[in-house]
């Protein structure tokens, strides 16, 4: 007997079966046996079938229990040969998912969890480990929330260690290049870099490539995404160098893998670029993360299977077999419903970068850069991603302020002063910007930044010093006093030699980045 094809509260008629296998008719007592025995004999068999239903059940539970514990040990075996070492034993594993191993994860004690997903073409394709997908999970341990912060790939980075910059995406593939062991250098010097950009420090990572990126959507039956816009891309990379056409029309779709990664990457004709590749990546991620935990899946041991054997082959990671039940439990709590997806980008005045053309060896490129002197404005995203109104409570501090700003140049670059400005004015939304010329034409090696309101203005203050970035000083020296000739201002800005390089990068626009990204996968498509 088999009820693999029965509906949820279907009803199997009135024909029950004894422990030897025949069947009779409970729908009317035996006319061959007292009414008592008649009703003791039935409520008996009518027991000793659902014990044995139970007694199944049971039985089945624990077989899938034991197959999927099996799984994820011999799965976390093979992702985690960057973690070096043999971290656990099957017996450790068990433990753990029935509890007889309370593990703490890294970053746990402090309530947050940071995560680097890094996704890759993988070996044998065309830039097979640049990253094209970096993106920093965070997990809230404390309030069970998620946030996703996405990196752009074109962001011009100095590289960990050395004196060498270079576009983000190729940190993962230089690690790889520089390493004699070839073990996890590639991830750990883009988790160095990472952690300078964000200030966070980075607890784990997980690389995986597209075609196990591709599978582990069949393996769950595909995907449900709500697309924003039409897409329409002629030239869509393609096998063996080629290229082709992918469209998809605005409004619901399901998914299978194959067209998920292409959802997922595609860029040309897309109005935000590079930057609205990253929001499909997050909501491709959600939608996926939402499908695995689904009873739907969680029940199908064969769609389970799978995807662990998915991951098995096609993951890189240093999370340790041993802490892989954590994550499960973990995961099962987290509230994936209102996650806080952020991109950092370069898309209008609020955003955090600029395009900007530089010198790469014998090539001027376009790159992305920060488009205050550092990284601070991301490190505060970062920090606070989980509380987005602190940010806002502190631009509406700065705007109360409402101080009066003079920049007085003694950098010796007559250009540095307008773009600051700009800055100051366009992205920081400082009202009252001047500029007030030097006329001793005396030069200064650091910048300096003057409260003149005897500490009446500390959110302004604070802001420039720690985004231009520049030195405070609380009292104007004669120099400076000579200049301003007792003009009423709340905060002075000195430029020194120290901001040349910060902000003499010649602008450009998305539209000469993304051109320029279209001429590099032309140059690789044509090896």
């Amino acid at each position: 007997m088999t009820l693999q094809n029965r509906k949820p509260n279907q009803d199997f008629g009135s024909t029950e079966f004894s422990p030897d296998g025949s069947s009779f008719d409970v729908s009317t007592p035996s006319k061959h046996l007292p009414f008592e025995h008649r009703r003791k004999k039935a409520g008996s068999l009518k027991y000793q079938v659902l014990a044995g239903l139970f007694v199944v059940a049971l039985f089945a539970a624990v077989g899938y229990g034991s197959f999927f514990v099996y799984k994820i040990y011999s799965v976390g075996k093979k992702v985690s040969i960057e973690a070096g070492g043999d971290n656990s034993s099957f017996l450790e594993t068990l433990k753990s998912f029935t509890g007889g191993n309370q593990l703490n994860l890294q970053g746990a004690q402090t309530g947050r969890i940071n995560i680097l997903l890094l996704g890759i073409a993988g070996e044998g394709k065309p830039g097979q480990f640049l990253t094209d997908t970096i993106m920093v999970a965070s997990l809230d341990t404390k309030n069970n929330r998620v946030a996703l912060l996405s990196i752009p790939r074109d962001l011009y980075v100095k590289i960990p260690d050395t004196q060498m910059q270079s576009k983000i995406n190729s940190v993962y593939q230089l690690g790889l290049g520089n390493s004699r062991d070839d073990k996890a250098s590639g991830a750990e010097l883009i988790k160095k870099t990472i952690n300078n950009i964000t200030g966070i420090d980075i607890n784990y990572y997980v690389v995986m490539n597209f075609d196990g990126f591709q599978k582990a959507i069949d393996d769950i039956g595909g995907v449900n995404v709500m697309n924003q816009r039409d897409i329409f891309d002629a030239r869509y990379p393609g096998p063996n160098y080629s290229y082709e056409t992918f469209q998809l029309s605005k409004g619901f779709h399901q998914l299978n893998g194959a067209t998920a990664l292409k959802y997922a990457r595609v860029r040309h004709n897309d109005p935000e670029g590079d930057f609205g590749r990253a929001k499909r990546q997050q909501q491709i991620m959600q939608a996926t993360k939402n499908k695995i935990f689904s009873a739907g899946t969680m029940l199908n041991v064969f769609a389970v299977n799978d995807l662990l054997n998915t991951l098995g082959d096609n993951i890189k990671t240093d999370i340790s077999p041993d802490e892989i039940s954590s994550f499960f439990e973990l995961t099962k709590k987290l509230d994936t419903n209102n996650i806080n997806n952020m991109v950092v980008d370069a898309w209008n005045a609020d955003s955090l970068l600029k395009v900007s053309h530089v010198q790469m060896g014998s090539v001027a490129a376009f790159v992305l850069l920060p488009r205050v002197g550092n990284y601070s404005e991301i490190q505060d995203l970062a920090k606070n991603i989980f509380d987005l109104k602190a940010l806002q409570r502190r631009r509406d501090e700065i705007a109360k302020e409402d101080a009066s700003i003079v920049i007085i140049n003694k950098s010796g670059d007559n250009k540095i002063v307008q773009k600051i400005q700009k800055v100051l004015q366009e992205n920081l939304k400082h009202k009252n910007v001047t500029v007030l010329n030097n006329a001793e034409r005396i030069l200064t090696d650091k910048t300096v930044v003057y409260g003149l309101t005897g500490g009446q203005k500390p959110f302004t203050l604070d802001e420039l010093a720690t985004k231009l970035p520049a030195t405070v000083s609380y009292s104007a020296d004669a120099s400076l006093a000579k200049i301003l000739q007792n003009k009423e201002v709340d905060l002075a800005l000195v430029v020194g030699k120290d901001l040349i390089d910060r902000y003499n990068g010649e602008e450009g626009t998305l539209e000469d980045l993304n051109r320029a990204n279209d001429d590099q996968e032309n140059a690789e498509y044509s090896k």
